[in-house]
């Protein structure tokens, strides 16, 4: 199975001053493209952690997510931190100008310096289609950057995604017992044991005043699955 990295560019998430959902979308939808989605680090907005970063992670995955960063403020600095990451220029891309313009009734007023910013594309990139707010995202190599904002970011996974290619879907269930971990540990761990195609994970929770468990299992190998999932129904 192919293997993807995200990174979550913003000093806004780090402050939690805003949340984000971004990962969770991207996880599903590369877990459902037989992706999987095996590292996600944030990172400050700040030029030499995202130019290690990137070039770190790409080396490593298949594939590199970026989100956050491509806005029209001085602060939106990911597209130049890109274009460090690989070497290349950076400059207002025509095509990127003339989708931006569409925004506009009069481009030639409206379209200022602060929103040509993200029309500039490193060189040599691919746009990624934004039927949002228009401001393309783009890939460079490996490494698909996009916006940050959870609506506009999920459009571009679904416009990045069917030029992907992926391995396995990920399939996975899941059942809720009514016990305690130190109750289940020991019989997970003989389950977990006897299926190592299947990952098992342990979630605990408080219902009612009580500790229960969401036990969810996840593999490529569907009778491989169900069978464990069989055994763990049993635990109930």
């Amino acid at each position: 199975m192919p293997t993807a990295a995200m990174i979550v560019i913003g000093d806004e998430i780090l402050s939690g001053r805003t949340q984000d959902v971004n990962v969770q979308v991207l996880a599903r939808a590369l877990g459902e493209k037989g992706i999987r989605l095996a590292e996600v680090r944030m990172i400050p907005d700040d030029a030499d952690t995202i130019v290690g970063t990137v070039n770190a992670l790409r080396a490593g995955h298949d594939h590199v997510f970026t989100s956050g960063g491509i806005g029209p403020t001085h602060d939106d600095i990911t597209a130049d931190c890109i274009a460090a990451a690989f070497g290349v220029g950076i400059d207002v891309r025509e095509d990127a100008r003339a989708i931006l313009a569409t925004n506009y009734a009069d481009p030639e007023r409206d379209l200022n310096a602060a929103r040509l910013r993200m029309a500039r594309i490193p060189d040599g990139a691919t746009l990624i289609d934004n039927p949002v707010s228009k401001a393309p995202g783009f890939t460079l190599g490996n490494v698909h950057v996009m916006a940050g904002v959870p609506k506009i970011f999920a459009v571009m996974v679904e416009s990045v995604l069917p030029g992907l290619t992926g391995g396995q879907p990920m399939l996975s269930d899941d059942v809720l017992i009514d016990r305690g971990e130190g109750d289940l540990a020991a019989p997970l761990a003989e389950i977990d044991g006897r299926y190592p195609t299947v990952s098992i994970g342990s979630y605990p929770r408080v219902h009612e005043g009580r500790f229960i468990v969401n036990i969810v299992a996840r593999s490529e190998d569907a009778e491989a699955l169900a069978a464990a999932m069989a055994e763990l129904r049993g635990l109930a």
